[in-house]
């Protein structure tokens, strides 16, 4: 393999130019990059190659590389950097990969502390994709603030996976980040990510990392071993996770669903505080479909018509927090211009080693919503491509939704979540709406599914049917492909409150006995409606599992 340059105009792999240099720390090195066959930026990381323990022959790092990035490619779809290319020299490994919407936190450090909202929001972000990733058997090892990047909405994208060489390798970059057991040289662990997080969210609160660097590694990891951690000032009320995540010896930091939970309560607790809420009532069954209703609470929402009125539950708004405050503090110097989240690469010859889990368009769904009206004709019912991705335009009156529990759906302008449903087994539900208006969409996160999706609409179909006045299937159940993933659809229609209402499902599989499914409820007459189109069209495109 041709010796890769370190220089501006240079090109890597024969294909990716090098533009100059944004950022320096200890073994590693990130460069604005071009890729000259489709003029597309890119971001190229010289990091340094991990040594090698033991008798057998190490894996080349290009293909450790490549291979974890299609692993994570579908678990963490959009929050990890798709990785376009990799080429080794003496030391040191090159990694080519998809420019991440915003810019690293180191670049937002610079700029001093942030206050306690976006960094629990921040946080939440990362530890999305560590979760998928530990889930998937993959340890990060070496992160630290230069590897996660967000942008002006929210959006949190890791790089850097597949860097060390195995769980036992000694940490390369960023040493403030490492944890006590990594300092001792004792490798990385999924538990050394968690500190790493901490560490992470600590420097956001403090301005300053957890243990400044001492200006060798060697030293520096030396004071992550030895020294206590003082406990951070600016905090606020995300310093027990903080803490949590920062205990000496890795058996006792908190798990992730703890961190999650204190990161969540953070940006409920916030959003509370700063929006008055809505006198709307609950009214929602456990199957997910509203309940009827009386006359009374059409004249009180104002619409005079049942049709235009559909009551829904007060909302109990848990992610709003992270868009608002995020959209708001994140203004720090942007590192030009980029690939806007799922963007697929551009049609053309393959680069020389290409990671077949990078993002790419979604296969179309293999079933569309369809089915007939049994009283009258009916037109074709939408027909949503997977194959849009996050650097799609959205229609006008559209913005994009990023939720606490990890999903994020484009919704129409003044819709928040109306209901929040959870379970012990960590499974949600939580349901969009606004009020005066008549639809909904409920995402639905299951964590005991069986292997078909077809089967489990199937078994979940008798108690709709016990639950929904006048239910009634529309057409066979479908599986479907969507996003890449194994799903299946079912339509159904039922009475609320005196008015048909039609009701799209799509359920699908993500891993694991893990699954979401989507539910798209409309007055039954405006199925074929252009808006009530365009609506779930844009919440097929947009809809993505994890940090998207």
């Amino acid at each position: 393999m041709a010796k890769a340059q370190d220089s501006a105009g240079e090109l890597i792999a024969g294909r990716y130019r090098l533009l100059d240099v944004f950022l320096r720390e200890e073994g590693r090195e990130l460069w604005h990059g071009e890729d000259t066959a489709f003029g597309r930026p890119v971001v190229v990381t010289r990091s340094r190659a991990a040594g090698h323990r033991g008798e057998e022959p190490p894996e080349p790092a290009a293909d450790r590389i490549l291979r974890t990035a299609k692993v994570l490619g579908p678990a963490c779809r959009g929050g990890v950097a798709a990785v376009l290319d990799v080429t080794e020299e003496p030391g040191f490994v090159w990694t080519v990969t998809e420019r991440p919407p915003g810019a690293p936190l180191s670049e937002l450090l610079q700029h001093g502390p942030v206050d306690h909202v976006l960094a629990a929001a921040v946080g939440l972000g990362v530890l999305d994709v560590l979760t998928a990733a530990h889930l998937e058997g993959v340890t990060h090892g070496e992160l630290g603030p230069s590897q996660v990047w967000s942008d002006e909405r929210g959006r949190v994208t890791v790089t850097g996976f597949g860097l060390t060489a195995s769980a036992d390798a000694p940490r390369l970059t960023a040493p403030s980040y490492a944890s006590p057991e990594q300092a001792r040289g004792e490798g990385a662990a999924p538990a050394a990510d968690l500190w790493a997080l901490g560490a992470l969210m600590y420097a956001l609160v403090e301005g300053r990392p957890v243990v400044r660097d001492r200006g060798e590694a060697e030293a520096t990891l030396r004071a992550v071993e030895r020294l206590p951690v003082r406990a951070p000032r600016s905090a606020g009320p995300v310093a027990p996770a903080i803490l949590g995540l920062l205990r000496w010896d890795p058996v006792e930091r908190v798990p992730e669903a703890v961190v999650r939970e204190s990161l969540t309560r953070v940006l409920r607790q916030n959003f509370e505080e700063v929006t008055p809420p809505e006198p709307l009532p609950d009214l929602f069954d456990p199957a997910g479909d509203h309940q009827p209703r009386g006359a009374e609470d059409d004249g009180a929402r104002g619409t005079g018509h049942a049709s235009k009125g559909l009551p829904v539950s007060r909302p109990v708004l848990l992610g709003a927090a992270l868009v608002v405050t995020v959209a708001g503090a994140l203004v720090f110097a942007s590192l030009g211009g980029g690939l806007d989240g799922d963007d697929a690469a551009a049609s053309g010859a393959a680069p020389s080693r290409t990671a077949a889990g990078a993002p790419s368009a979604a296969p179309t769904a293999a079933g569309t919503p369809s089915g007939r009206t049994p009283t009258a004709s009916a037109k074709p019912s939408p027909s949503p491509s997977a194959s849009a991705t996050a650097g799609t335009a959205l229609p006008s009156g559209f913005s994009v939704y990023r939720a606490p529990q990890g999903f994020s759906v484009a919704l129409p302008k003044g819709w928040k979540p109306v209901e929040t449903q959870s379970s012990d087994d960590l499974a949600y539900r939580v349901t969009f709406g606004a009020s005066g208006d008549a639809r909904t969409l409920a995402v639905t996160y299951s964590t005991q599914l069986g292997p078909d999706p077809v089967a489990v609409w199937s078994a979940l179909e008798p108690n709709l049917r016990a639950v929904s006045t006048g239910y009634e299937r529309v057409g066979a159940i479908r599986p479907v492909t969507y996003h890449g993933m194994k799903g299946a659809d079912m339509e159904w229609y039922s009475v609320v409150g005196g008015v048909r209402v039609r009701t799209l499902g799509r359920g699908f599989l993500i891993g694991d006995h893990r699954g979401f499914s989507l539910r798209w409820t409309t007055p039954a007459d405006e199925w074929d409606s252009a808006a009530d189109r365009q609506a779930l069209k844009v919440f097929l495109d947009s809809f993505r599992t994890g940090t998207e």
